[in-house]
Parts: structure tokens; C-alpha cells; sequence
């Protein structure tokens, strides 16, 4: 097996004139089927708008790839008021650019960027177990399964699977 040779990218802040391709790379994932429990017809674009950068308190950035989003990812608060302390982060990364380093780097620029925003730790709350490149990053990372939901998801190839939710301090 050939393995892909790494590409350059930079990571920045997402502007809206980003939303199209984020937009475009969420729907793909979506279809996919595989790691968000969201359907195409409920993430609308305002939605989605939403979800990856306009919300209160949502950082969005994205990897670049020659002018190109080839990943995303949201810090947010997991929850607010006397749990505003804990974020919480989405990440996607386009098909074409997977296996490339931009997960591991965006997980961390996620969790510089929540420790330096104040946050005391992030927490996952949906991370499908067959997702195991990711369940296999975000431990490497210093998460750790603090609870699983049986069953919790419909992967569009492996039926019925469970949920993990992960955790880590800051």
C-alpha cells in the first residue's frame, strides 16, 4: 500500500467567505453517513451557518490548503452557566485531504485555542465508536471514553453502533 505523502497547510481563522466549502465538505460527511448524527434535510445552510461559525461563543477554524478549506473545526461551550467552563469541539476533514495530519493539528490548535479562551476542559459528546481513526486521535490527544451510549447511532454500513463520550481536561 502507497502511502499518501503529507501536504502543506496552514490553519486559520474561518471568514464567512469560507461557509460555501464548509458547507460543502459537512454535506459530503453527512452523506457519508458514518460520524454525525445529523440528516441533509435538517442542516440547512442557515443551519449549518449557524452550527460551524456564527452561534455565540463558536470559533471556527480551518485548514488551508492553497486556498482551500481542507478541514474544519468548532470550538464552542459545551454548555452554559454553571457548565460554561467545559468546551466543546466539531471537526470535519475533506475526503480528499484524510490520513494528512490536518485532524491531529486542528484537535490541537482546538485545544490550545479552548485552554487560552479560559476553558478548564473540553468534552466530546457524540463520537461514534466505529470512527476509529478518530476515537484513536482524540486518545492520543488525552481524551478518555467516559461514557457510551449503546446503540446510539446508525452508521450507514455497519448498522446499530455505540456512542462515545469523551473527555479531557485543560
Amino acid at each position: 500500500m502507497t502511502k499518501k505523502p503529507k501536504i502543506a497547510f496552514t490553519l486559520r481563522d474561518a471568514r464567512l467567505e469560507d461557509f460555501e466549502e464548509i458547507y460543502s465538505i459537512f454535506c459530503h460527511v453527512l452523506e457519508e453517513g458514518k460520524t454525525y448524527s445529523y440528516t441533509l434535510e435538517e442542516m440547512t445552510p442557515e443551519r449549518s451557518l449557524a452550527y460551524w461559525i456564527s452561534a455565540p461563543g463558536t470559533h471556527c477554524i480551518i485548514a488551508d490548503v492553497k486556498g482551500k478549506v481542507a478541514g474544519v473545526a468548532a470550538v464552542r461551550p459545551n454548555r452554559t452557566g454553571r457548565a460554561g467552563h467545559v468546551a466543546n469541539a466539531s471537526f470535519m476533514v475533506h475526503h480528499g485531504y484524510r490520513k494528512q495530519g490536518i485532524a491531529k493539528a486542528l484537535g490541537k490548535k482546538a485545544l490550545n485555542l479552548a485552554k487560552k479562551e479560559g476553558y478548564k476542559a473540553m468534552q466530546f459528546n457524540f463520537v461514534v465508536s466505529a470512527n476509529q481513526p478518530a476515537v484513536e486521535l482524540w486518545m492520543d490527544l488525552g481524551f478518555k471514553v467516559v461514557g457510551t451510549l449503546p446503540k446510539g447511532f446508525k452508521h450507514a454500513t455497519k448498522g446499530k453502533v455505540d456512542v462515545y463520550i469523551m473527555h479531557r481536561f485543560l
